[in-house]
């Protein structure tokens, strides 16, 4: 009986992973950028750049003379103030006087039904004045002068109303950081391969795009202001659909962040990400849930059997399972770095196939404790 339980969790896992891996998240490896020739007919419609920031003094003196070098011609940058006690407010008072387009708004305080970082960007969108939003957050810089028109080219040329991008961490030293490099593709992965399945269910709040007017419209995060973050992940997961959403892989688009260093802080900010997973809906917690599930039955179902063939001196059986995996791990780290060709332009320095196995305990402690968290906070 133990030894028929092995044989089928590692079966099952077996089969799932091939499908994930081949079929939904080599669309995203093995991605074809398709050729698109923007239609010089079409005027240059106007874009806010929307920041909300709580204590970004050091962070916005960085990244408001990058914005302002964006190779775009109609664009404004709104900085959303949010309750800060440094020096935030005389900064921008300052760098307003420099740039003309740069505008704010400050917060003085949040009403208690609402969570903080929804409330401060419904602000900033409600007084934005294009109708195109470009969202970003005050540790991220863009990879390139024409983010701004590559991430909101789907919306103002194609009609959609979403458009997906990636943000990625700054490369550092340490098994921390290899660890978020890890990790961030990975999540790239899932929404990108879902996304060009026509089947998108998240977006990340660091290189996110939509309309005010589709915003408004919705009502913003009416069903969300009592969640402590989601207002990106969960308001895409809401209204996104394969029509009115597009993804924008193009290493030109992205933006790049500046990653944790201590793995409390870590552990912290994915404590937040995940907790909003519990409010995705149905089909797409199975969506992400099923690889997990399948991720730990592979290896449980495979170190067991190789842990029983082996004791009982039965090589033929014990190579069959160590070539299935052996196989596997040549996958995941194809698919891996090409991903990250794809998406970054360059392969990450991952240790994948350690990270891989960090995983099994990652989902399922950390998720498991971000479930059930209620004590989330954003700032």
């Amino acid at each position: 009986m133990g030894l028929f339980l092995l044989w089928f969790f590692f079966g099952i896992g077996v089969i799932i992973q091939a499908v994930y891996l081949l079929v939904i998240f080599g669309r995203t490896a093995w991605f074809k950028s398709p050729s698109k020739s923007s239609n010089n007919q079409i005027p240059e419609e106007g874009v806010t750049v929307l920041v909300a920031a709580h204590n970004e003094y050091h962070n916005l003196k960085t990244l408001i003379p990058k914005l302002f070098e964006q190779d775009y011609p109609k664009f404004d940058v709104m900085i959303v103030n949010d309750r800060s006690t440094d020096r935030t407010k005389r900064l921008l008072e300052e760098l307003m006087v420099k740039y003309p387009k740069l505008r704010s708004v400050t917060i003085k305080y949040t009403p208690k039904h609402v969570t903080a970082k929804k409330f401060a960007l419904t602000l900033g969108i409600k007084v934005a004045k294009n109708d195109v939003i470009l969202l970003t957050d005050a540790d991220c810089m863009p990879s390139s002068e024409q983010w701004i028109r590559k991430m909101t080219a789907p919306i103002r040329e194609e009609g959609k109303t979403f458009s997906l991008g990636f943000s990625g961490y700054e490369v550092k030293a340490g098994l921390l950081n290899r660890w978020i490099q890890f990790e961030t593709i990975l999540t790239a992965l899932f929404y990108f391969s879902f996304g060009l399945w026509n089947a998108p269910f998240m977006g990340i709040g660091r290189n996110l795009s939509y309309r005010k007017s589709f915003f408004m419209e919705a009502k913003g995060f009416r069903w969300l202001w009592h969640i402590e973050g989601g207002d990106d992940d969960l308001f895409v997961n809401q209204y996104a659909t394969g029509k009115n959403t597009s993804l924008v892989i193009d290493p030109e688009a992205n933006t790049t962040s500046i990653p944790k260093e201590t793995w409390k802080d870590y552990l912290l900010q994915k404590k937040r990400h995940l907790h909003a997973g519990k409010y995705y809906r149905s089909e797409d917690k199975r969506k992400i849930g099923l690889f997990p599930l399948s991720h730990g039955l592979f290896w449980v179902g495979g170190i067991g059997l190789l842990f029983y063939f082996g004791f009982g001196q039965q090589w033929e059986q014990f190579s069959i399972v160590l070539g299935i995996i052996l196989l596997r791990s040549f996958l995941v780290v194809r698919i891996f770095n090409s991903a990250s060709k794809k998406v970054q332009g360059s392969t990450a320095p991952m240790n994948v196939l350690v990270n891989d196995f960090m995983y099994l305990a990652y989902f399922w402690v950390l998720g498991s404790v971000s479930y059930q968290a209620k004590d989330i906070q954003w700032k």
